[in-house]
This record gives C-alpha cells, structure tokens and sequence, in this order.
C-alpha cells in the first residue's frame, strides 16, 4: 500500500520502509511521528485529504541539505554584489505504517514544521476577585462636576534608541511595525543576523526571501556606522 502525505509545502508518494528527507520536524532522532495530511491512500482519494488517514514515521537524523550559491550583483542603485551560500535544514524519517483509518486516535506525536518555531509565553494566572463587602446605606450624592473636554491624544512616541527601519531598501510604515513587534528596532541588530536568524525571520514575518534580495544586513551595516 502506498500513501501521498503533505509536508513543508511538498507531496511525497511514500510506501512503508521509505526512507526520505522533509522540511524540518519539531522532533529528535529517535521520536515517533505521524503525518496527518494525507492526500491518498491506495485508491482513496482526499478532498482534498483522507479523513482518518495518517502516515507514521521514525525519525533518524535532523540533517542538512546540499549547499546552495546565491549571488547578488547591483549595479545601479547600491553598486555592490554580494556571494552567500545557504544548507537547508531538513528531517531524516523512515516510513513505518500507513493508516485508513483511525489515525486522529493513534495517540502519535503529529509532525509539525520546526522552522522558526517560536514558544508562546506562559499565560498569567488570572487574580482573585476581591470578597465584595456587605451592602451599605446610600450616601447624598454630591453634585457632579463638568467634566472637562477629551484632549486628543498625541501618536505613540518612537521607542529610545530605536533606529528608523524605513531607512532600508523596501521597508515602509508597516514592513517597520512587523520588525518592531518582533523586537527588532536598530541596525545593529540586522547587521548581526546569522543565516539561521534570516531563515527564522523569513518563516515568522513571511518577508519570502526580502531579507537576502534586498540586501538589508549590508544596508544595515553601513546604516549602522552613521
């Protein structure tokens, strides 16, 4: 029997004992997972998935891919050109069972994507309602003062030290709020991006490689020095 699962975007034919790379898991060597986007099996067809269906897989190793050579060259606007190489993470599983049915009762850890994962903060515990106290006898109540026009209230102040975004090739009013809720607010800190940093910032703003095309790390440097 064989199965066409769904993962990082990409369909796989897989039968049990394949052996293939996905898009990076949210899993370690070792750990059980299961694919439950699953598009076919046998002569099922989803609509467009097989409701109850599953793939389960081991994983063997969170490995890398081939490198890959991305060179940038500009020759108006910035007069620079650039040469970066790039390794894709990736997941190593081996196929072990094909499920019809009942795969959203298994109990397996699902197979989530792992790139720029990022943990929820810890939610606070909710405060105790004060005891109310016992109903008292109503006062006179004074006469009510005018009460003063609203001012309007002044925009938000530009946080300290914060450094001005738009500054950068292709970042406007809104590109700079996503940065900012980010919590990235000054060249220095774009000028520090690794390659696992871009990776994670393109995943969670979903910038779609702006970050490299751009060029904003060069940018940013020299913004940085002034």
């Amino acid at each position: 029997m064989f199965a066409v699962l769904k993962t990082g975007g990409k369909q796989y034919k897989v039968a049990s004992g394949d052996v293939l790379r996905v898009e990076k898991l949210a899993a370690q060597a070792g750990d059980k997972v299961q694919f439950n986007d699953i598009l076919m099996v046998g002569n099922t067809v989803g609509t467009p998935f097989v409701e109850g269906a599953g793939v389960q897989a081991d994983v063997i190793d969170q490995i890398k891919g081939e490198k890959t050579i991305n060179f940038v060259k500009r020759r108006r606007k910035h007069s620079s050109q650039r040469k970066k190489g790039h390794r894709q993470q990736l997941t190593l599983v081996r196929i072990a069972d094909i499920l019809e049915k009942g795969a959203d009762k298994s109990g397996v850890m699902a197979a989530v994507s792992g790139a720029g994962v990022v943990a929820a903060p810890a939610a606070k515990p909710a405060k105790k309602a004060a005891p109310k106290k016992e109903a008292e006898a109503p006062k006179a109540e004074a006469p009510k003062a005018e009460k003063p026009k609203a001012e309007k209230k002044a925009a938000p102040a530009k946080a300290e030290g914060a450094d001005d975004l738009k500054k950068l090739s292709g970042v406007g009013p809104a590109l700079e709020k996503k940065l900012h809720d980010a919590g990235v607010t000054t060249f220095a800190q774009i000028a520090a991006w690794t390659e696992a940093d871009v990776a994670a910032m393109d995943e969670k703003l979903s910038f779609k490689g702006r970050i490299e095309r751009e060029g904003w790390i060069d940018q940013a440097k020299e913004l940085a020095k002034g």
